[in-house]
């Protein structure tokens, strides 16, 4: 009989195996250590898994070792959904702030990240790994069923060049380098995030957040030029990439997201 305890039920996992009725699933080293050492999970207890594919499941802590852990698949627990389609491009930012964003930027819903240089990116790569560790983390802690997409880091030129103009985005644009214009430009060179959604309809969306730099005068310019790309001010203050990017997610999902109703 599981033991059926308030702590063990409160632990999510991700796992790569297909999910039924009474399979068996051996999780990795890591995730071992996580059920043993740190949430103290022994034979019996009850934990909540999914892939992403198979909706939520309730297994049992069928065996452990000192570095290994093996479940049993009990019961369905919640029907597979999807996160609303909106993408995220960024452009790479320091190494504890990036970690942070993407996995705040998962628990916010985002369905698809995408990693993009830009004339002021410093990053000259992206550790993939790490960054999917931290998708993982911030699907299980948010209770969403479904871990997003990471795309490969490429030029935003190519990016836009290649883009499928039916989803629109959210250029987060300060506007820093408008000649005359104090750092933030006019109202920042768009109209208010808020007033800008409510003129616009769900559906496909992805939005734009620069590097620490802001983005280059002629960026702005050639994204401005794009029939699918919609400006947005994010008010009057000067806030960090991680900031700004997790300010705009929370008024895109309160107007046009899964947080409208």
């Amino acid at each position: 009989m599981p033991n059926v305890n308030s702590d063990s039920l409160k632990v999510r996992l991700f796992v790569d195996a297909p999910l039924e009725a009474d399979l068996h699933v051996e999780v990795n080293e890591a995730q071992a250590h996580y059920l043993i050492h740190v949430m103290r999970l022994a034979a019996g207890d009850l934990l909540a898994v999914f892939n992403g594919r198979d909706g939520e499941w309730r297994a049992v802590v069928e065996r452990m070792g000192k570095r290994s852990c093996v479940l049993r698949l009990a019961s369905p627990e919640r029907a597979q959904t999807y996160a609303p389609d909106l993408w995220m491009l960024f452009a790479p930012i320091k190494r504890a702030a990036l970690g942070y964003l993407v996995q705040k930027a998962t628990e916010l819903g985002v369905s698809r990240l995408q990693p993009v240089r830009t004339a002021r990116t410093i990053a000259t790569r992206v550790n993939e790994e790490r960054l999917r560790a931290n998708m993982v983390e911030g699907a299980e802690q948010s209770g969403r069923l479904c871990v997003p997409e990471l795309a490969p880091f490429q030029d935003l030129s190519a990016v836009m060049g290649a883009w499928d103009e039916t989803r629109k985005v959210m250029f987060c644009d300060e506007s820093g380098d408008d000649a005359g214009a104090p750092w933030g430009g006019m109202r920042g060179g768009a109209d208010p995030v808020g007033e800008v959604l409510a003129r616009e309809k769900p559906g496909p969306w992805a939005m734009l957040i620069g590097p620490e730099g802001g983005f280059s005068w002629q960026e702005r310019q050639d994204l401005r030029a794009l029939s699918f790309v919609v400006p947005v001010s994010l008010g009057p203050r000067i806030m960090r990439a991680d900031t700004a990017a997790l300010a705009a997610l929370s008024v895109w999902q309160s107007i046009l997201g899964d947080w409208s109703g």
